[in-house]
């Protein structure tokens, strides 16, 4: 089998009641990396496709490999105006004493715990300057005890033998469990719009919870996201397709009694809180199920669900120096510092993931009438990649044409702009959604 079916086996494997019998492949196109980043993009976004058709009963699923690697870049082009960068000016790798590390600061508090630990000001030269200082396992656990994000560049091998690696190699690539039973779940009956009447708390940030949200927005499901006050991220304009956006602070009694009333009255609730946060707040496990009974619950971390570093802040590109992915790149490449995968590539594969999940669970709940709950992690997810290293496609990325994107302009909060096609056709299924919006444009309420 190629490289794309072993992988879409690997993942159907992680999804009850999937199979590739409908499924056809166009495999123009990919991204150059030593992995196969663009089959996994194509994988992922055919397991998404499939859990729809098989929910609504619809036929064949067609994936596109060359719009799928795109989609795993960026699907928005702006008309008039530019998207912010994606990252803050001192992200980034640096050189330790001993080796590489990653600093991660899009986040303010996050910005400001790394300056604090290594003493510098907002300059990059300033910052390089600090961590050459360091010894690269000293900074990273000292910025991570600060409340920052940070990761140290290893081996595969050193990942897989470490406790968290031998963790993570042990979880299934999807953690299921059932619930007992609960309310019917509206729908609307429109085998063209599935999950219309479906309703989606999305309780994620950057990136693939947005994504496995954004997923379902374009099947047609009512998602509102819910961000604390002043909270915003430079890839909204990606994200929020077909989304309503609200704000709650739920440390607030006030807050915390309309986020109750949201979750007793959902169908699913998709959250990218590390292991125990929503606990702390009262919301855990256990709770929302109480809440809402037979709450499809789906959840994603970065580096999984056991170990040592279960609790600990990620993203994409630190699980990718973390799991040794940015070190395999940077060997087979001859490269004299990492390389990373050319997109956030766990990122968006975990969302398509995760969105597959949802609807096999919704599948199962109209199915028994009992709710069910799926957990992945991205650092899973390069588990899943890593045995595939040398597979990947070394040839420049296609040139897009106009054929490539949707007719006409998407008008969003920040002007308009033009959408790739979408990866995935579903037969039967039209794919499409409201334009992107900012963040905390609408009252926490369903429609």
């Amino acid at each position: 089998m190629s490289t794309e079916q072993n992988l879409l086996t690997e993942i159907l494997a992680a999804l009850p009641g999937l199979d590739g019998r409908d499924l056809t492949f166009a495999t123009e196109g990919g991204l150059p990396s030593v992995f196969p980043v663009s089959e996994l993009a194509t994988s992922a976004l055919a397991a998404a496709g499939l859990s729809a058709a098989r929910f609504t009963g619809s036929g064949r699923v067609a994936v596109n490999r060359m719009l799928a690697s795109a989609w795993f870049a960026k699907s928005i082009y702006p008309a008039g105006w530019t998207l912010p960068s994606p990252w803050d000016p001192i992200a980034g790798d640096y050189p330790t004493r001993n080796g590489w590390i990653r600093l991660h600061t899009n986040a303010p508090h996050h910005r400001t715990a790394a300056l604090s630990v290594l003493e510098s000001d907002n300059s990059p030269e300033h910052v390089a300057a600090a961590v050459s200082a360091w010894d690269g396992d000293e900074l990273e656990s000292a910025i991570i005890a600060a409340g920052g994000c940070a990761a140290v560049m290893r081996t595969p091998e050193e990942w897989c033998n470490s406790p968290q690696g031998l963790a993570v190699a042990a979880e299934p690539l999807i953690a299921w469990q059932d619930h007992g039973p609960g309310p019917a779940r509206r729908q609307s009956g429109m085998t063209s719009r599935p999950l219309a009447g479906v309703r989606v708390l999305d309780l994620t940030r950057v990136l693939a919870g947005p994504v496995a949200t954004r997923f379902l927005a374009l099947l047609g499901a009512d998602v509102l996201r819910i961000d604390p006050p002043g909270w915003d991220e430079s890839i909204i304009p990606e994200v929020t397709l077909g989304k309503r956006t609200a704000r709650l602070d739920l440390t607030l009694s006030a807050d915390r009694t309309s986020f109750t009333d949201l979750l007793a009255t959902t169908d699913v609730i998709v959250h990218g809180y590390r292991p125990g946060a929503l606990e702390r707040l009262g919301f855990g496990a256990q709770e929302r199920q109480q809440i809402r009974p037979g709450l499809v619950d789906i959840s994603l971390d970065a580096y999984g669900w056991s170990g040592p570093y279960a609790g600990r802040r990620g993203f994409d590109s630190l699980v990718q120096m973390s799991a040794g992915v940015a070190h395999a790149g940077m060997v087979d490449t001859g490269a004299d510092r990492p390389v990373p995968l050319p997109v956030q590539a766990l990122d968006h594969a975990t969302g398509y993931l995760a969105a597959a999940a949802t609807l096999v669970a919704l599948t199962h709940q109209r199915g028994t009438g009992t709710g069910r709950s799926a957990r992945l992690s991205l650092a899973r997810t390069a588990h899943l990649l890593m045995p595939y290293r040398g597979e990947g496609n070394h040839s420049p990325f296609p040139v897009l044409d106009e054929e490539d994107f949707e007719p006409g302009q998407e008008v969003t909060s920040w002007g308009p702009a033009r959408r790739l096609r979408q990866p995935v056709h579903i037969q039967g299924i039209d794919l499409l959604a409201g334009p992107a919006r900012r963040l905390g444009l609408d009252q926490p309420q369903w429609r």
